[in-house]
């Protein structure tokens, strides 16, 4: 095996996904291994991993898994077709430009809920006894 393909456990470290959503996301279409070895293990090439972080970053954004096959098709061809003609080009990057408005409308309501979520953490905290630091007296 040469150093440009890595095995599936080292992309589920490299990615924090498990072993089984990578293989879920492969029956499902969004990655495929580039290659298989000799003795039929997935094998991932860089460019694999970064598709399975783009769909990681998607997850808890709340995009279905239809969105994301359909912005990794869109952003596939932009990157991989320079024949696109310019109607086509323009179309694509319609379609990411969506996915980017969406993703940006989704932080701000995660952040207002991380800031409500901070204030209650903050409010149960000031109904808790203080903690008083060990006198000196208690010292050895």
């Amino acid at each position: 095996m040469d150093d440009k393909h890595m095995q599936i456990g080292e992309v589920a470290a490299r990615t924090e996904l498990s072993l089984r959503t990578i293989r879920h996301y492969e029956e499902t279409g969004l990655v495929a291994p580039s290659a298989r070895s000799q003795g039929g293990f997935r094998l991932y090439t860089e460019s694999d991993v970064q598709r399975l972080m783009v769909i990681r970053r998607m997850k808890p954004l709340g995009f279905t898994l239809d969105q994301m096959r359909d912005l990794l098709d869109a952003t596939d061809r932009l990157d991989a077709d320079d024949d696109l003609d310019t109607d086509e080009r323009d179309r694509l990057v319609d379609r990411v430009r969506v996915y980017e408005r969406a993703a940006t409308e989704q932080v701000a309501r995660l952040r207002i809920q991380l800031a409500r979520a901070e204030e209650f953490a903050d409010a149960l905290r000031t109904r808790l006894p203080q903690e008083t630091p060990p006198s000196s007296a208690a010292r050895p």
